[in-house]
Order: C-alpha cells, then sequence, then structure tokens
C-alpha cells in the first residue's frame, strides 16, 4: 500500500475555461429552463418503451430489455437540463504506476479534477468515486468547495489491491437515481469480459470511459534481461523481453483495447486513450470538443 501523497495540478483549470462541457441531452429549445419534455433518449425519469426504429441513436437502446427479450427497445424518458456527473476513479495499485514525473493515478485525478470542475462551472452536481476492489461511493453535489475537498480528498489516498470493475460497478448502479453522465477514468488493464460488462451495466447512461496508460505500457520500452512486477499483487518475475515478446504483448495490448472500444460502441459509448506523458490540457481538448452539438 502506497502511502506517499499525490500531486494533483490544477494550473490547467485557468485553460479549461475556454471550454464549456456539452453533454449530449437532446434539449429542445422550446423547453428551456426548467420545463420538462418528453423524448426517447437522454433524460430523468423513465416514462415507457417503444420499439426501436431505424435511425435511432444506439444509445437509447434499453440492452437490459433486449438481454431478456431479444428485441430492441427504445427508453422514453422526460428530460430536463441538468444532468449529474458521476466520475469512477480507478484507485488500484496499478494506478501507481510511472516511468517519469506523474503517476497514471496522478494524471487521472486530474482528468477527473477537470470533468468535475467543468459540471461546476455550470452548478450541476458531481461525484468523484473511487474503486478497486470495492467502491468508495460518494454522493453528487454541487459546487467549488465541494470539488476542493475532493481534490484534497484524492490526493491523501491510498491505492490498493486489484480491479474489479464489474462488482464495483454493480454496486455503483444501484447509487444512480436518474439518467446521468458516467465517466470511468482507469488503465483498464483487466480482464476485457469484466469491463464488457461493465459497460453494458451502464449502456443507458450517457458513458465515457477514459483510458490512462504509463507510455512505457503503451510502448513497451524495456529490453533484455528485466524484474517485472506487478504492482496490484506484488508478483516479481525474472525474464527477458526480447524484440519477439515485445511484439507479441503490443499485438495483445492493441486487441485488448480494440475490444473495449468495439462494446463502447455498440452501445454508443465513447472511448478515449492517453498516455500520462500527453499535455493534460490535450487530453480535455480531445474529449471536450468532440462533444460539442
Amino acid at each position: 500500500m502506497s502511502d506517499k501523497k499525490h500531486t494533483i495540478d490544477v494550473d490547467f483549470f485557468r485553460q479549461l475555461d475556454r471550454f464549456t462541457f456539452m453533454v449530449k441531452k437532446r434539449i429542445s429549445t422550446a423547453y428551456a429552463g426548467s420545463r420538462r419534455s418528453i423524448h426517447s433518449g437522454k433524460g430523468l425519469d423513465t416514462i415507457g418503451y417503444r420499439e426501436y426504429n431505424p435511425g435511432d441513436e444506439l444509445k437509447s437502446i434499453d440492452w437490459k430489455a433486449y438481454g431478456r427479450s431479444e428485441k430492441l427497445y427504445v427508453r422514453q424518458f422526460e428530460e430536463d437540463k441538468s444532468l449529474t456527473t458521476h466520475i469512477l476513479l480507478d484507485a488500484s495499485k496499478s494506478m501507481d504506476y510511472s516511468s517519469a514525473d506523474i503517476s497514471k493515478f496522478e494524471y487521472a485525478t486530474m482528468l477527473a479534477a477537470g470533468f468535475a470542475y467543468l459540471v461546476t462551472k455550470d452548478n450541476d452536481k458531481f461525484a468523484i468515486s473511487t474503486f478497486a476492489e470495492e467502491i468508495d461511493i460518494t454522493k453528487p453535489r454541487r459546487g467549488r468547495k465541494y470539488l476542493l475537498q475532493n481534490i484534497e480528498r484524492l490526493e491523501q489516498i491510498k491505492l490498493a489491491g486489484k480491479t474489479d470493475i464489474d462488482e464495483c460497478v454493480l454496486q455503483y448502479e444501484k447509487a444512480i437515481s436518474s439518467r446521468s453522465v458516467v465517466i470511468i477514468i482507469s488503465d483498464f488493464l483487466e480482464d476485457a469480459q469484466a469491463i464488457e460488462s461493465a459497460i453494458y451495466r451502464l449502456a443507458n447512461h450517457d458513458l465515457i470511459l477514459v483510458q490512462v496508460l504509463d507510455r512505457a505500457e503503451s510502448a513497451l520500452t524495456l529490453h533484455g534481461h528485466s524484474k517485472l512486477i506487478d504492482l496490484e499483487t506484488g508478483a516479481k518475475i525474472d525474464t527477458y523481453l526480447s524484440e519477439d515478446f515485445k511484439s507479441e504483448y503490443q499485438k495483445q495490448l492493441e486487441e485488448h483495447v480494440n475490444r473495449i472500444h468495439d462494446a463502447c460502441s455498440k452501445v454508443g459509448a465513447e472511448f478515449y486513450t492517453f498516455t500520462s506523458d500527453v499535455p493534460i490540457f490535450d487530453a480535455f481538448f480531445n474529449t471536450i470538443s468532440r462533444r460539442k452539438l
């Protein structure tokens, strides 16, 4: 278990002021303000179902209903302007890895804080919950004071354990009371089937997955005789990293990432991958700019 204090640089907040976090809410301009309207797609309260028609967004499909009936149905919601943003941040031991100046967790935390900052600018509710083998659920609230409290909490958090994303999402989805934006930030270096299951559980929300890898993981730079350590289990192995080994590693990593991407595409979720040496503002530029309507 790591007792170190994490470094979270939030100077980039000033740069984020140039952007507005645009979520895909499909709000009719005729119902601006607190008035609500009925549409298929995102919203607060489910009011019914109808069969899927060609041209409907994949995000509007109720995949749980499909699993029961093998027929495609679209949920209809009573919509509102404001959506709660739920941010799930991987705090497992593997996120402690760093081959340079910043760990994956510190980078991921800046992303989480940045998303929360943008939500706070619109005075919407957000929650940042951490997960590993279990999930530490926090309640959604508003305000910059709450944001600063979250940043302070994340700077002190102790990273430990393996990642059990499916079980953690199973627990968390019970705490989501309405249609929401859900952002999961992780290295996603666990069983692909568990990740797929988590994606399908949250398919009816506006779902974003952000993968954070260290550059040494993304493009294996080690060569020759090396000692590898599994940060989650502490297991050590002495091995020889040949060019063939590195080539096979890259192949399997690419297949793993593509499998996550395919699952996201099926449910209309977004998936982004960044290495921790990418300037944090550039990471936001690549996510936020694509979400403008």
